[in-house]
Parts: structure tokens; C-alpha cells; sequence
């Protein structure tokens, strides 16, 4: 823990805030102060000459620190503004009218992403099956498993469910999927940063995420991971110039690029990246094995001191099931969140969940008590007015 808590004065806003909401909006560090800098100074500087001297690359170049941070090879992992592209942008891969037109996914799934395949289900005719929860936390892996057949198309699923923090069990569901022909779209963003894993291992045909949360890496820089003997078999129609096997010819007609460029299509977010390299290469430096134990013991910490106040909680209590959150389902939850924030104490809520809390490597034990105190004080306030 000590050795963790050295790399506090890497971010400027612990300096001010009890600043446990990381689940949610990862704190900024301090270097992505110079690299935007350095971004305006080579867009200024250099003009038009950035482009081949680094700018065009960026999508693969920082896609390839992401790939380690997930077990995946290099050359498979490409840049772009957010999950909802994505995922778009897998979907417009695939033939949605045939037969094998089911899609499969959890009902706690993000709702941006449900929201994707919905639309495609009303334009192409794809088959939503949604898996429900039980206790609104949980996900049965086994109903998962059994909703998979060989009509299944595309299995979309979080790793770590965001309303609950509750880790899925991605082998089983990957085995099942590729035992009747599906293929697994997993979303990874709230497990990338926070706990390890191989995305090699899983066997996942295609990975999404974003760098908003535990990689510290701002809004702007999602990313798109393709299993790498999928990439050349693949033509995304939702795509750009980018794309192209020569993009600067300027061609009238679409010639893919063989490599995982073909995954890429219009002008990238440039400035986005800058501003996320330096979270990666944190994370990368500090090591996702030392931030998971880490994790487990704040975040097993904090369920205790709930339970022993009688507070809900809506994550797991087993830690193997459980990413880098935990819910407390507190009552008026919303208004208590505005409370701790007027004290200058950070976490969110989620309707029909709770109040979200999410330490990460640099916070401190004293701020996960902190939290609990106030916490305590705000009820106490509630119950002498009530």
C-alpha cells in the first residue's frame, strides 16, 4: 500500500477532494497536462507535417499499450471515440438477415450498447434475446450458456456489469458461444485498468472499451479489439478513408487495408489520444496485479463497514466475483451523493442500484473511512429530521 500511495501526487485532484469515483471518471494525471501541450505545440508548430510524423499512427501505436494491458497481441487493438462506435462498427461487419440473426446479452448489459442492438434489431431484423437478472446484481451464467444456440449470432456482454460491479464468468459464456458458431463481443471497460486478464485467453472474438474509468485516460479515446485471425476476413461497412490499403490516394473505390487498419475509418480524435497516453502508461508502470490486490482489500474494507451498519449492499461479497466498485443501496442515495460532493467527497449513484463507489490505486484507506463517516452523518441528519 505504501509504495502505491507514491504515485498520489501524480494526480492534482486528491489534493482536494476525497476523490472515489474513479469507476466513473478516472482522475486525471498531471503529465496529461504536458501532453496536451505538446499536442497544441506539434499542431502549431508543425502543421500539416504531423500527420506522418506520428499522427497517423496514434490509433495503432496506443492501441498497441492497451493490448498489453489486456493480453492481447500487438496490431490488434484500434483507437476511436467510444464504445457505441465500436460496437456500430462490429455490427456493420455482419449479415443480420439470415437465419443466425440472434443476439444475446445480459439484461444489466450498458445501456448504450443495448441500445445499438435494438436499433439494428428494428432496421435489420435481428432477434434480441436479453438474459434476465434475478436480484438485479447477478447475472446466472448458466441461463446465459442456455440462451445461446445455433441461431446465435453475436454474444455483447460486460465483463464487469457497471449497476453492480459483478464479474461475468467469459470462459464459460465464450465456450458455449463458439461450441454453436457465435461470436462474444465483450466490454471490457470496467474491468480494463482494475483487474488483470487475457484477452488472448478468453478467446474473445472482439473487445470495446474506453479510457474514462480506471485507466485515467479522460473522455475521447475509445477502443475496438478484433481476435487477429478475424481481422483480414472482415469488411466494416461503417467505415472512412482511413480504412484503405492506401489512404492518400484518394481512390474512388474501397480497397481494404489488410492489417487492422481496415477497423479504422475516418480522421481520428487526435488530441483525445494525446490526453490518454499518459494514464495507460501509468497503469502500465504501476502493474494491474498490485491495483487488483490492492482493490480487493479497499473494496472488501468498505462491504464490511457497510454490512456492519446495516447498509445494502448490490455488489458481490465474494471478491473473485466482484471488479474494482461496490453499491451501497442507501436511502435517498442521489441526495446523499450531492451531499458528499458539497464536501468535496466524490462517488455517484445509479437508479435502481445505488450509490457507486470506486477506489483505486492512489486512494487512501483514511478516504474509504472518510466516505463511511460522512455517510453515517448524513443518515443521522436524515433520521433527525424525518
Amino acid at each position: 500500500m505504501e509504495s502505491l500511495l507514491s504515485y498520489r501526487s501524480r494526480f492534482p485532484i486528491i489534493e482536494r477532494s476525497v476523490y472515489l469515483i474513479n469507476h466513473s471518471l478516472g482522475a486525471m494525471p498531471a503529465g496529461t497536462q504536458d501532453r496536451l501541450r505538446d499536442y497544441a505545440e506539434t499542431w502549431a508548430t508543425r502543421g500539416i507535417r504531423s500527420w506522418e510524423e506520428g499522427w497517423w499512427e496514434m490509433p495503432l501505436r496506443i492501441g498497441d499499450k492497451l493490448a498489453r494491458l489486456m493480453g492481447a497481441s500487438p496490431g490488434s487493438v484500434v483507437m476511436h471515440p467510444n464504445v457505441s462506435v465500436c460496437q456500430s462498427l462490429i455490427l456493420s461487419c455482419l449479415d443480420l438477415r439470415g437465419r443466425r440473426n440472434r443476439i444475446v446479452y445480459e439484461s444489466l448489459n450498458f445501456p448504450s450498447v443495448k441500445y445499438i442492438y435494438e436499433a439494428h434489431a428494428r432496421a435489420a431484423g435481428a432477434r434480441i434475446v436479453e438474459v434476465p437478472s434475478d436480484d438485479g446484481v447477478t447475472i446466472d451464467t448458466e441461463r446465459m450458456i442456455e440462451a445461446i444456440d445455433d441461431e446465435t449470432l453475436l454474444v455483447p456482454i460486460s465483463h464487469v456489469i457497471f449497476r453492480s460491479g459483478y464479474l461475468q464468468d467469459v470462459a464459460a459464456i465464450v465456450g458455449k458461444a463458439h461450441r454453436v458458431g457465435a461470436l462474444v463481443v465483450l466490454d471490457v471497460y470496467q474491468s480494463v485498468g482494475a483487474l488483470p486478464f487475457s484477452l488472448t485467453e478468453l478467446g474473445v472474438d472482439f473487445a470495446t472499451g474506453g479510457s474514462v474509468k480506471w485507466l485515467c485516460g479522460g473522455p475521447g479515446a475509445g477502443f475496438l479489439y478484433i481476435r487477429p485471425d478475424l481481422i483480414g476476413q472482415l469488411e466494416p461497412a461503417a467505415t472512412g478513408w482511413a480504412a484503405h490499403r492506401e489512404p492518400f490516394a484518394f481512390a474512388d473505390q474501397m480497397d481494404y487495408s489488410p492489417d487492422v487498419h481496415r477497423f479504422l475509418n475516418g480522421t481520428p480524435a487526435i488530441p483525445a489520444l494525446y490526453a490518454a497516453e499518459t494514464g495507460y502508461d501509468t497503469i502500465l508502470e504501476v502493474g494491474v496485479e498490485r491495483i487488483r490486490a490492492n482493490s480487493i482489500r479497499q473494496t472488501t474494507r468498505l462491504i464490511e463497514m457497510a454490512l456492519a451498519r446495516g447498509w445494502r449492499v448490490n455488489s458481490p461479497l465474494d471478491p473473485a466475483q466482484r471488479g474494482g466498485s461496490v453499491v451501497i443501496d442507501l436511502p435517498r442515495g442521489a441526495e446523499i451523493v450531492r451531499q458528499l460532493a458539497s464536501r468535496d467527497i466524490l462517488v455517484d449513484y445509479r437508479p435502481g442500484a445505488g450509490l457507486r463507489v470506486g477506489p483505486h490505486f492512489f486512494n487512501t484507506d483514511d478516504e474509504i473511512d472518510t466516505l463511511v463517516t460522512a455517510i453515517d452523518s448524513l443518515l443521522s441528519r436524515q433520521g433527525s429530521q424525518a
